[in-house]
């Protein structure tokens, strides 16, 4: 069985995005790290992904995809599609859900993931496969982040066991699973932005959740309890793996990143 990508590149901010500005582009996925633009780089590393079987980008228009000449050619060659974004994530995956034929199990992410490689999505995929959940998403442990960053200050989920990262890696394996991107009708950033969590997940959690009185596990069970779906987290062994671009200083980190791993490979 093969996953179906979901790339969420959409602009909600276009060219005002603190990392669009970096570049004067309309788009913060279309900014180029170390010599390639982000979104050609999140494309290439799920067309290498085995447990990949295609990938769709939902974006305003395919013509924004059209500007990085190798997205064309894969266009036009039919190695990717696109589906129309809506007007907010959740809404968004509905609408390519309609849209596609057999699109579970669905991997849903983001086209500023440009340090994702595709030994994290296949550990992920493989992972994912052999649990029995409605819903999962992919967390890496703060101190897996913070022995690779020891300065990095990312907006970790601190529960009583330990922190967790999200990874932007999210799937909806089957039908009933797709209510499960409600949580997402408000936006995402759950962890910088409490009101979001508690239109998610209701108040007992965001209480439990604030004052670090749950587990990973008990608040899986939590969200589980609540939305009628099996969710589960598939725990990524990868300090990159959480890292996306959400603003200049990340943008900074990522290329930093990128040119150590073309050097090391060099």
């Amino acid at each position: 069985m093969k996953y179906t990508a979901l790339v969420m590149a959409a602009s909600r901010l276009g060219a005002e995005d603190p990392v669009a500005k970096i570049q004067g582009l309309s788009h913060k996925c279309l900014v180029v790290l170390d010599g390639t633009p982000m979104l050609e780089r999140v494309v290439d590393t799920l067309l290498a992904t085995p447990e990949i079987g295609r990938v769709v980008i939902s974006i305003e228009s395919p013509e924004i995809l059209r500007s990085i000449p190798a997205l064309a050619e894969m266009l036009d060659s039919g190695r990717i599609s696109t589906v129309k974004s809506d007007i907010n994530l959740y809404q968004s995956v509905l609408s390519a859900v309609d849209q596609l034929e057999d699109p579970y199990p669905l991997l849903i992410s983001t086209g500023d993931n440009a340090l994702h490689t595709p030994e994290m999505i296949s550990h992920y995929c493989r992972d994912g496969l052999k649990r029995n959940a409605d819903v999962l998403v992919g967390m890496t442990r703060a101190n897996d982040v913070l022995a690779a960053y020891p300065d990095g200050m990312r907006a970790f989920h601190r529960l009583r066991d330990q922190g967790y990262s999200s990874c932007n890696l999210y799937s909806l394996m089957n039908p009933k699973a797709i209510k499960g991107a409600r949580a997402f009708e408000g936006g995402g950033q759950f962890g910088k932005k409490p009101r979001r969590l508690l239109k998610a997940f209701g108040l007992p959690f965001l209480v439990l959740y604030k004052l670090q009185l749950i587990t990973l596990k008990q608040a899986e069970r939590l969200v589980s309890m609540r939305s009628g779906l099996k969710l589960e987290v598939v725990l990524m062994p990868f300090a990159d793996a959480p890292i996306d671009v959400y603003n200049p200083k990340d943008f900074a980190l990522t290329e930093r990143i990128l040119r150590n791993r073309r050097s090391k490979a060099a």
